[in-house]
């Protein structure tokens, strides 16, 4: 073995090689013997891709074509932006946010092109094929009026009048805000929120359910799930709730029959999956998992359109996803009663995008050893199968299995996070030094972090420097008061948690508490400079797009967070002084460790001013700040250049400050 200093150990994994794997696939589903999925190519566009499943060899087909890509703006983080039924096919294309009709010789434009102030002002999302009545039932977000968007669920034909492409005929009307907001909520009408998501179609075609839910709430802390029947024209009869509600959300409504409805819903301590009788108004929802204070949590947040994290399978059982101890895993479900049955046991982790498959399931997901792509798990308990691994799994010999570690976080109560330990099969450090550290914080900052080792951990820990993956507080995956306790927080709970998290690294003697650096985006990008502002922890911190003032971010965000800081901080304006004691915007001269702040310059998320401002503040006060800014990158950055030249960028930075030359 060759001793090297930490940090300068030659790994195989480059930034180059991370950029390559930012080419990803998703969603993938099964619709008339076909596969469909969709693939990030040529520098960031999403491709709709076909392969038929009743040729041996077939090869892949791009459905969308050249110019299109396949992406919904809806909530601005997207998602749900094709769907596919009895031969028709549509899509989303990102630049103008249109609807687009694929299966015929050429494609054709269901919506009309209205461009806005902020790229298009209609937006589409989550559409649902509905060929008995020849339309498409799709979520609309309508910026064109003075106030905040609208959001609603409309109809659209599958067939284009003379006139032209039209609007669509609303179902749901969502509601219609002024700017600037309110200093009171106004509960309103309930059949007319402000979010609306997910529509899906009985296998009968009489029946849709949907989510809904409104200002101040999150969908995972209000979503509803309603259901109406559907006349002869497409007109929605009898709307009403019958899942969820504030402190009980619901989400990811699966029909299991033409009268029944599987749901998640958190009525008690952990989400579990429900099932409803729809024809009886006075049924109670029946739990098909076991109440455990304990147990597997079920579901995911909804921060996109069509997560599909609960499927009906062809055996007429279900399939969802539960997490275990921080691990995400997929989870065999009986409408009879009988109990949940794991599938694939880590083997498979963090599943999306599931789906009915002839052989199981099929979903997108991370293989330890293997990587994370499409997959096929049979409902034998074998092995999942690979269909389209997207970016392989790092080698196991630059990357250790992640070791679940937890230490007492904020206010005495235990964090929880994953520990990734330098590996290298030819070098090891000097016997005089531990190795440096790189906290990630997940964004969200209701989310988790991935329980696998991957590309991105492994490009530090190859080089010698140890990855600790924190759940802080507020984490999903370990029940709802472990994500209650941001409630009011934010700022505080979740930066003590990361802070003591590395002291504890430090103080048992695992890393050098000299060389430890806090990285993350978006909501973890607060967190990074919040933990450089308030705490002495760390020598380094990286911001990617990362919140640096509260309240600009309560004013400015996008409709779907815009409340989001009102449960996580308090109601704005009025906690604005609690806002600002939080700020890392109002505080530089608590920055004196050196910081990267990294901000793509289309961003509607987190717009680039949160990081200008502060880098001019922290460069005022004689601070150590590096602000980078990327044109055309968004709230994550997509382009393969800008990806490697990010986390080449990061990788100098920790050279820099540390002391050694990155190989």
């Amino acid at each position: 073995m060759t001793t090297i200093p930490y940090g300068a150990w030659p790994s195989p994994i480059s930034a180059a090689s991370l950029a390559s794997g930012s080419s990803t696939a998703s969603d993938p589903r099964v619709v008339d013997g076909d596969l469909l999925w969709q693939e990030s190519r040529d520098g960031g566009r999403v491709v709709l891709v076909r392969r038929s499943l009743g040729i041996a060899g077939a090869a892949e087909e791009p459905v969308s074509p050249p110019w299109m890509s396949v992406r919904s703006r809806v909530h601005e983080y997207g998602g749900g932006a094709w769907a596919a039924a009895d031969g028709v096919v549509v899509a989303v294309d990102f630049s103008t946010q249109r609807l687009w009709r694929l299966d015929g010789d050429d494609p054709v434009a269901l919506t009309p092109e209205v461009p806005g102030s902020s790229g298009a002002a209609l937006r589409w999302g989550a559409p649902e094929v509905d060929v008995r009545r020849g339309c498409c039932i799709v979520v609309r977000e309508d910026h064109r009026g003075p106030g905040e968007p609208v959001n609603s669920l409309v109809r659209v034909p599958l067939e284009v009048a003379a006139s032209g492409p039209d609007d669509g005929v609303v179902l749901v009307a969502g509601r219609e805000r002024s700017l600037p907001r309110p200093d009171s909520d106004d509960a309103g009408d309930p059949a007319r929120p402000d979010f609306v998501a997910d529509p899906v179609l009985s296998p009968d075609g009489s029946r849709l359910a949907w989510v809904q839910w409104s200002h101040p709430h999150m969908p995972w802390e209000a979503g509803e799930v309603w259901v109406a029947e559907l006349d002869a024209a497409g007109d929605l009869v009898r709307p009403r709730a019958v899942l969820g509600g504030t402190g009980r959300a619901a989400s990811s409504p699966t029909w299991v029959d033409g009268t029944h409805l599987a749901a998640y819903a958190e009525i008690g301590p952990v989400a579990r999956p429900w099932l409803v009788d729809v024809t009886d108004d006075d049924a109670e929802p029946v739990a098909l998992a076991p109440q455990d204070p304990a147990g597997p949590e079920h579901g995911v947040p909804a921060w996109q359109l069509r997560m599909r994290t609960l499927v009906r399978l062809d055996d007429g059982r279900l399939a969802g996803v539960h997490t275990v101890e921080g691990r995400t895993g997929l989870v065999l479900l009986d409408p009879d009663g009988a109990d949940p049955v794991p599938l694939a046991a880590d083997a498979l982790l963090r599943p999306t995008g599931l789906g009915a498959h002839p052989e199981g399931v099929i979903c997108h997901g991370s293989v330890p050893g293997l990587g994370s792509g499409t997959f096929v798990v049979p409902l034998d308990g074998s092995d999942p199968r690979p269909i389209h691994v997207a970016t392989p799994a790092p080698d196991p010999a630059y990357a250790a299995p992640p070791e679940a570690i937890t230490w007492t976080g904020h206010g005495g109560d235990t964090a929880h996070g994953f520990l990734h330990r330098p590996t290298h099969p030819d070098v090891v450090g000097p016997a005089s030094e531990l190795p440096p550290l790189v906290v990630m914080a997940h964004g969200g900052p209701t989310s988790a972090t991935v329980a696998v080792a991957r590309g991105v951990t492994a490009f530090f820990t190859s080089r010698g420097i140890a990855v600790l993956d924190v759940d802080y507080a507020g984490s999903t995956g370990y029940g709802r008061a472990y994500r209650e306790r941001l409630a009011g927080t934010w700022g505080e709970a979740d930066i003590v948690d990361v802070v003591t998290g590395a002291r504890h690294l430090a103080d048992t003697g695992v890393v050098d508490p000299d060389r430890m650096a806090v990285r993350g985006g978006s909501a973890g990008g607060f967190v990074v400079l919040a933990a450089l502002a308030f705490h002495d922890v760390f020598s380094a911190g990286v911001s990617l797009y990362g919140v640096s003032d509260l309240s600009l971010l309560a004013q400015e965000t996008h409709k779907f967070e815009s409340r989001y800081p009102d449960g996580l901080v308090g109601p704005w304006p009025a906690a604005k002084e609690t806002y600002d004691a939080r700020s890392p915007l109002f505080h530089p001269e608590g920055i004196t460790a050196s910081l990267l702040l990294l901000q793509g310059l289309d961003d509607e998320v987190v717009p680039p001013n949160q990081s200008s401002l502060l880098a001019e503040a922290v460069r005022e006060g004689g601070g150590d700040v590096e602000l980078v800014e990327f044109a055309r990158e968004g709230h994550g950055f997509r382009d393969p250049a800008a990806v490697e030249r990010a986390w080449q960028l990061e990788l100098d930075f920790y050279g820099r400050r540390w002391g050694f030359s990155p190989a």
